[in-house]
């Protein structure tokens, strides 16, 4: 698989990753055998980086790649958690002292005495201006609990913040075939810093796979279900803040494009992987055959020119006046 390499990490990574939220909860259940297939067959395929984050599943998704470390060993695996959603949301949580407890956590989940990469985990506004915060994670680099540190955020203005300072090594963000905007400044401004770029969401909660219709139903502990107005989180997070309707209707408009070669999963992950800047793309997956699916995008062609302004006209035409001006 094609490697892509996060600068300020000294890493490479293989441009299709695997996102965990799946193996953790809050998509249906999934039993640990087949999560635990889901990242066999993703690291078989060439899949090198793992995304996960201590709340998923209350620390269920790094306990299973734990258990799945401890089987390979001399693994060549990045895997990157998140900190900082399992407490109340306000800026003052973010210290050096809860820093130490919940890498304390996540090292024992996963078994590793350094993590690989810590994200902060979409936290509120005023975490990205606040020195302190950046120092205590320095800190922790310096203390060699963690490799290196970046931040997962839900708009284009806290990546931007967070760009700019000179210890982040990656900036995690959603970008998909109908959430553009970080094309215009994020993905300039990371490259340009050397920073890598995480693309989550990259099918928008499953939309863009082209398996959904309006008579698609998800169960009740499915945050495509509990979710779809913001009850539980950022509703960002799912369908990417999209209405649902108008997101079948853009992948109806796209689908004729797909061609025989290719699933619409994959042509809208590949759309993200030819985006400049973008480091590696973090499909999830529930079962090991759409784990393979997913990676077998990386060997997959750069969509052509007529593919991409379908997308460009669809989003504007579309998606742009419902989605553009919020994250």
């Amino acid at each position: 698989m094609e490697q892509r390499s996060f600068d300020r990490l000294g890493r490479r990574v293989g441009i299709v990753g695997l996102g965990a939220w799946q193996l953790g909860g809050d998509w249906g259940q999934v039993s640990e055998d087949d999560a635990m297939g889901v990242l066999a067959a993703a690291v078989d395929a060439g899949v090198t980086f793992l995304d996960t984050a201590d709340v998923y599943g209350d620390g269920r998704s790094e306990q299973l790649i734990g258990r799945f470390l401890r089987g390979r060993p001399g693994h060549d695996l990045t895997v990157a958690t998140k900190m900082g959603r399992r407490v109340e949301q306000v800026p003052e949580a973010y210290t050096l002292e809860n820093f130490r407890a919940w890498t304390d956590r996540s090292r024992a989940n996963l078994g590793v005495d350094t993590l690989d990469l810590v994200q902060l985990h979409c936290p509120p506004t005023p975490v990205f201006a606040d020195d302190r915060v950046f120092d205590a994670l320095d800190t922790l680099v310096a203390e060699e609990r963690i490799a290196g540190y970046g931040v997962s955020v839900e708009t284009c203005d806290q990546a931007l913040t967070a760009i700019a300072r000179p210890g982040v090594a990656s900036v995690q963000i959603i970008l998909n075939a109908v959430r553009l905007k970080p094309l215009d400044r994020v993905l300039p401004a990371a490259a340009a810093a050397g920073v890598g770029v995480i693309a989550r969401v990259p099918l928008a909660s499953g939309l863009l796979s082209g398996r959904y219709d309006e008579h698609t139903t998800f169960p009740a502990d499915d945050h495509r279900n509990f979710n779809r107005h913001g009850e539980s989180f950022d509703v960002g997070e799912t369908f990417s803040g999209v209405d649902y309707d108008l997101g079948l209707a853009a992948v109806r408009r796209l689908a004729p494009l797909v061609g025989d070669d290719r699933t619409m999963a994959q042509f809208a992950l590949r759309w993200v992987l030819d985006q400049p800047g973008v480091t590696v793309v973090i499909p999830g997956a529930r079962d090991a055959q759409q784990a393979r699916r997913n990676a077998a995008t990386a060997d997959l062609a750069p969509l052509g020119g007529t593919e991409s302004a379908a997308v460009r006209d669809t989003y504007d035409e579309l998606i742009r006046p419902q989605v553009h001006h919020r994250w």
